[in-house]
């Protein structure tokens, strides 16, 4: 496995890109918007592809790099269900699962530090966002913070996992850059409490002054999402009642963007083709799937998912690929729903 830890020390930020493989497909987890320079210059020394970004939660004290990410690598960006971002490609919750190439990370509602923090297990290592730090915890002051759910997500969660598991947070202020459960319980001070009274009295008790650019940070963290409406502009995008109404319709071959997992979770539309978007530039070479059903038939592509991210970049580099004649279900399943459209199961 390939893993690499990385350090903004203006926010005091760690982000972790992890691959199975030299040549494979990596995702990078809380990356720092001024850090994404360096992060593309290490995909390209370890010829790595970049196919997933995910944030644990909506940060107060860093611009994320989620957005720039998805804009020069076409990778799927990623956070909680609960969060307060405008769009996301994906949404994932407790009990999900974030798969690349050879790697598979499980996804741990652990709220407390905000309403939208998550963690993600991955065999021998947590990566714990703000939830669980070095010695510490992140606070529960603002953004629907919450020191009891905090305790739950802790002591009845983290604090669960095998002793040797390693703790990688979302931040460290002092140098340390690992620990591990077994640790965190005998020697991190906020831990040390009798009852989850005690705990919330502590946490209740810190009186921290706010991050100096939580004004500026959390306002450009919740409008990542990218912007649809050049596509619109296009005769790109269809709209979802417009969609519905060519339901069914020969002239239109609908393609189904999102993973396996989604499918599963919220349903797709009757007749639409499977084809994820990781596979996007393969499919739509000479000989890929997509161009040859396109040529075959004669139908128009319109590409969907769960909110409309990755079908735009899929027009987009269908254009690229040759292949003029693409749309997008604007705002995707999640607009089509919203707006009556029927599913089945996927």
């Amino acid at each position: 496995m390939i893993f690499r830890q990385l350090f903004d020390s203006v926010s005091g930020t760690y982000s972790y890109l992890l691959a199975s493989r030299a040549g494979g497909e990596a995702l990078l987890i809380d990356p720092v918007l001024e850090k994404v320079d360096r992060y593309c210059q290490l995909l390209r020394e370890l010829d790595l592809r970049l196919v997933k970004a995910v944030d644990t939660h909506l940060h107060a004290d860093h611009v994320t790099g989620l957005g720039e990410l998805r804009d020069r690598t076409q990778c799927v960006t990623i956070m909680g269900e609960q969060s307060k971002a405008d769009v996301v490609a994906m949404r994932v919750g407790d009990g999900d699962k974030i798969k690349i190439e050879g790697l598979a990370l499980d996804v741990m509602y652990t709220p407390g530090h905000t309403d939208d923090s998550y963690s993600y297990r991955l065999a021998d290592r947590v990566f714990t966002g703000d939830t669980l730090l070095i010695r510490g915890t992140g606070r529960t002051d603002f953004q629907n913070g919450d020191a009891r759910a905090q305790y739950d997500s802790i002591f009845n969660r983290l604090l669960k996992l095998p002793e040797d598991t390693m703790v990688f947070p979302a931040h460290d202020y002092k140098g340390d850059t690992v620990s591990t459960i077994g640790e965190e319980r005998r020697y991190n001070p906020r831990l040390q409490v009798r009852s989850v009274d005690e705990y919330v009295e502590l946490m209740n008790s810190l009186n921290l002054p706010n991050p100096k650019l939580m004004d500026v940070v959390i306002p450009a963290n919740m409008h990542i999402g990218l912007h649809q409406d050049a596509l619109a502009r296009e005769g790109c995008a269809l709209r979802p009642r417009d969609a519905i109404a060519r339901l069914g319709q020969p002239d239109t071959l609908l393609v189904d963007l999102r993973e396996p997992d989604e499918r599963a979770r919220h349903g797709t539309l009757e007749g639409a083709l499977h084809a994820p978007y990781p596979e996007i530039g393969d499919n739509l070479q000479p000989g890929g799937m997509l161009r040859e059903v396109a040529a075959a038939t004669g139908r128009r592509i319109v590409f969907f998912c769960a909110f409309g991210e990755r079908s735009a970049m899929a027009v987009k580099a269908a254009k690229e690929a040759g292949l003029a004649d693409t749309m997008h279900l604007e705002g995707g399943i999640d607009a089509w729903k919203k707006a009556g459209g029927p599913v089945v199961a996927g």
